[in-house]
């Protein structure tokens, strides 16, 4: 087997093992409310503290790369999630369960960026676009066998285990990483850390990740708003710092690349919206339509189809076709499927919703997996560790910030319109933000891009 082959599968390993356990806890939250009497804002922490403590981790994560190489930062990460994922399972009130979330967080939001940027650095940039579509398999797969796996698990022991489960295939990874993993040679001389940088990027991003909570609460409007303001001022204390430091946390002169700020931007308003809408969506059609949940749930079965579909596609014909048509036609796809939610009326029309999850999930996963390829086609490699933590900075913050504003703005709805109306509007304004990337898409240099991927390919 070749070593880069060896290092994609240490990396997707813990991606994956990354992703069930952000997902697979909530379908135990009521056994866990009740086995340790916990109120339901209390639960919601039980996920907010694990996004938490994988956000505010990865600006360290290009440094700790820097400083002690990717392979020990992998081998700490997953050593530390295993002992956190041991502490959740055995905690014995809410708040003990909280800290060892935020503790897992803390140590699961090393496994991406630096195992991403490992991966991507052993790929050219004409073979990175398969590369990319393993990895949003990956992100599709866990998210759509996590809640049927706790599920079982929770009847068949009890909600303990759903952290114990995790256990295994984090121990692989941490074997298959110390067996496999080469130490990197030492390049550059490692920096010192920017403490500054740290303190004002990590207090804006924790501030931007509560606003965003409170706001998603009824009654934490000012709250929320406080602290976003606290997050806009320690943001620009950190942008102004971070353009004057030589050697910054974070290099944000990154972001005037055309393609990872396009495919940014893409991810806050493709997926992130996505996440907002099967939120809003999943409310309106238990509350309005009175369906069951397992028909709520059963949505995501022909979404997982079509997600599918698109990743392959992309997989396979991102070098043919480039990435600018197929962002459009991924972003206008989304919008049609939220549109289509806007003329389901009755539990009749239920064929109707499954093809409107069917285009949400080719049209959304075929814009995430083409921003997943094109992001880094154009950085050199020197520049992967810091591009990677801006990536997935970004992806968590989209996940926040879909789910905020569309609960936001329901909450706002509500208050004047019926709620048919609200939840109607709601999808109509989801839908028109879709054609924000699918006009920045059209600044995109498709040709160059082709001919850079055309000339790469010749050259191996």
């Amino acid at each position: 087997m070749r070593y880069r082959t060896k290092v994609a599968i240490v990396y997707l390993l813990g991606f994956f093992v990354d992703l069930i356990n952000m997902f697979i806890a909530n379908v135990a939250y009521p056994a866990i409310g009740r086995g340790l009497g916990a109120t339901v804002s209390e639960l919601s922490w039980v996920s907010n503290a694990y996004i938490l403590g994988l956000t505010l981790v990865i600006p360290l994560s290009a440094w700790l790369a820097q400083r002690l190489g990717g392979r020990n930062v992998l081998l700490l990460s997953l050593s530390s999630f295993l002992l956190a994922t041991l502490g959740a399972g055995m905690a014995h009130s809410i708040e003990q369960l909280i800290g060892w979330r935020l503790l897992q967080g803390l140590g699961g939001g090393l496994l991406i960026p630096v195992g991403q940027t490992l991966t991507y650095q052993l790929y050219r940039s004409h073979e990175r676009a398969a590369l990319s579509a393993a990895i949003m398999l990956v992100g599709l797969l866990a998210p759509a066998l996590s809640p049927a796996m706790g599920g079982v698990i929770v009847d068949s022991l009890s909600w303990r285990w759903v952290f114990f489960a995790n256990l295994p295939l984090a121990f692989i990874a941490l074997l298959l990483a110390a067996v496999w993993l080469q130490k990197e040679p030492r390049t550059t001389q490692p920096t010192a850390l920017d403490f500054i940088g740290l303190i004002s990027g990590c207090g804006a991003l924790m501030c931007t990740l509560l606003g965003f909570t409170m706001l998603a609460e009824n009654g934490q409007m000012l709250k929320g708003i406080v602290l976003l303001l606290c997050a806009i001022t320690l943001f620009a204390g950190f942008v102004r710092h971070s353009l004057r430091h030589p050697q910054p946390l974070i290099n944000l002169r990154l972001v005037k690349e055309p393609l990872l700020r396009s495919a940014m931007m893409i991810y806050q308003c493709i997926p992130g919206m996505f996440i907002g809408v099967s939120l809003i969506a999943t409310l309106w059609l238990q509350t309005q339509l009175n369906l069951s949940a397992t028909r709520v749930g059963s949505l995501m079965v022909p979404w997982s189809m079509a997600s599918l579909l698109a990743i392959t596609f992309t997989g396979k014909q991102f070098n043919r076709f480039g990435p600018r048509p197929m962002l459009i036609t991924g972003c206008l796809l989304q919008g049609l499927g939220i549109l289509a939610l806007t003329q389901v009326h009755s539990t009749e029309q239920y064929p109707l919703l499954l093809a409107a999850f069917a285009v949400m999930g080719f049209g959304g996963s075929l814009c995430s997996s083409t921003a997943q390829s094109c992001a880094f086609l154009q950085l050199a490699d020197e520049q992967l560790g810091q591009a990677s933590a801006l990536w997935n900075i970004n992806r968590q913050l989209s996940f926040c910030m879909g789910i905020s504003v569309l609960s936001l703005l329901l909450n706002t709805l509500l208050e004047t319109l019926p709620p048919a109306t609200a939840y109607q509007w709601c999808f109509y304004l989801a839908a028109a933000s879709t054609l924000i990337p699918a006009l920045l898409c059209l600044r995109i240099p498709n040709g160059a891009i082709l001919r850079q991927l055309k000339a790469q390919k010749e050259r191996r």
